[in-house]
């Protein structure tokens, strides 16, 4: 029997307590993930997490707790805003193979390492984009961020991009109640979900948003 990876009894620790169950490759490639992230963010850099347990709890599981929420919808095509390092987009690329995951940034660093941990890592299903949202012409079921923006600047500036039926999901800190009291009329938000992200002792929730129809009425 091969002897563990560093990191990875503490991630499949959490991936048990997330009830996310993927398979002893998906498990690789997250760790395969984490290890370019370590090679590459003193070139790139890519997060101002250092130390890999932190980049393990702060950004793996992080991410890892929100992909049962996305599941739920049955995506085809996501978009990730201001992506950075890749996150969330690359675990939901590794994590669900069926979805082609787009994720774009204005520094171009950052693109250019998305596209190299896709080639790297074998992920035909991602690919990222040097460019700013608003310039973008696909368009996506879902469209998520992490820590990106204002809910008004997030939705403003990706609206754009989003198909018809398409929603938001924003990943948070606390429940941003000053951010959804001033979202524009004809930006709805219909659920928030709180998440508990395995070893972080802190608050994360995710925003779903949707485009709401104008009625000629005040709501």
């Amino acid at each position: 029997m091969s002897a563990l990876r560093p990191l990875q009894a503490e991630l499949e620790q959490g991936l048990h307590t997330l009830q996310l169950p993927l398979s002893a490759a998906q498990i690789t490639t997250l760790l395969d993930y984490l290890d370019l992230v370590q090679k590459w963010n003193k070139v790139y850099n890519l997060t101002a997490v250092r130390n890999p347990a932190e980049m393990l709890t702060h950004h793996l599981l992080d991410s890892l707790a929100a992909v049962s929420s996305l599941q739920e919808r049955n995506p085809i095509r996501v978009l990730d805003v201001g992506s950075g390092a890749g996150l969330p987009g690359i675990v939901f690329a590794i994590c669900l193979p069926e979805v082609t995951v787009h994720c774009v940034d204005t520094v171009g660093k950052k693109a250019a390492f998305i596209q190299q941990v896709a080639a790297s890592l074998r992920l035909p299903n991602l690919r990222g984009i040097h460019a700013r949202v608003e310039s973008l012409t696909d368009s996506y079921d879902v469209i998520t961020s992490r820590a990106f923006a204002s809910l008004v600047d997030f939705t403003t500036w990706s609206r754009g991009a989003l198909a018809q039926g398409g929603v938001w999901m924003a990943m948070k800190g606390k429940h941003p109640e000053e951010e959804i009291a001033v979202l524009p009329a004809d930006v709805k938000m219909f659920h928030v979900k709180q998440l508990q992200v395995p070893g972080l002792d802190a608050q994360r929730c995710i925003v779903w948003l949707c485009p709401q129809p104008h009625t000629g009425t005040n709501q």
